[in-house]
């Protein structure tokens, strides 16, 4: 990934950033300082809080990337995965129903979520939601479209 630019985000994009992780994970960021690293290649921008890769733009939505969402620990738009789908969900596998143990109620089609695996908590990916929470469990179909997990690019990415 080829950096195009750098900068130190305003108070008032700080606060809008803040407010925006917390509405959708539940997670208060608190960092000192916030820079965002445009990227010449790719079609994110990443925002580095306090040295690190905690926060993901796409576009004009800003979520937490899978370390971030380890770090702080996310407690809404959780979607949880049993143990038969981490290698699937780990190597960017789209998740399907009958993987899912449980999903946040609250999720709605096209929400960024992110994906943890039941036994220890840990976030595996990040993806936006096809169905509604309240429709992710069951039998059959692809439910969750993965966009970033461990190991791709974001991932290993280092400034």
């Amino acid at each position: 990934m080829q950096i195009k630019s750098r900068h130190h985000l305003r108070a008032d994009e700080i606060e809008e950033l803040e407010a925006g992780i917390e509405a959708k994970t539940g997670v208060a960021l608190d960092g000192d300082t916030y820079e965002m690293v445009e990227l010449a290649d790719e079609p994110f921008d990443v925002v580095l809080v306090d040295g690190e890769t905690d926060v993901v733009q796409f576009e004009d939505e800003a979520f937490l990337t899978v370390q971030g969402a380890n770090r702080h620990g996310p407690t809404k738009g959780v979607v949880t995965v049993d143990a038969g789908a981490i290698s699937f969900v780990s190597d960017g596998a789209d998740v399907m129903r009958p993987g899912i143990v449980e999903a946040d109620d609250d999720v709605t089609e096209g929400d960024l979520v992110t994906i943890a695996e039941e036994t220890h908590g840990k976030v595996l990916a990040i993806g936006r939601a096809l169905v509604d929470g309240e429709e992710m469990t069951g039998d059959s179909g692809k439910v969750v479209e993965s966009i970033h997990h461990v190991g791709d690019d974001l991932f290993e990415f280092v400034v």
